[in-house]
């Protein structure tokens, strides 16, 4: 999928399913008011309600590392084990 912020993704994937809110809330186990406020692009949602929305319509998010910002880490700031 292109660089989309993650509500109009989600948008675009239940428009393409046919679905309207009503519809995709109900079979994706979450409320219509939740539903409304992610595509609308609320900066706070519940992760446990994302991941079943996300779930409903087979996709999952992804952690990757901006390359275009660059790394004030210093070898003693490096994770652990590396993402």
């Amino acid at each position: 999928m292109a660089h989309f912020p993650i509500n109009i993704q989600i948008k675009n994937l239940r428009k393409k399913l046919g679905l309207t809110q009503v519809d995709f809330a109900k079979r994706a186990g979450v409320g219509l008011r939740f539903l409304r406020e992610l595509e609308e692009g609320k900066p706070t949602v519940r992760l446990d309600k994302l991941n079943q929305v996300l779930d409903f319509l087979g996709v999952h998010l992804e952690i990757a590392r901006n390359e275009n910002i660059k790394s004030e880490w210093t070898d003693n700031n490096k994770l652990e084990a590396e993402l």
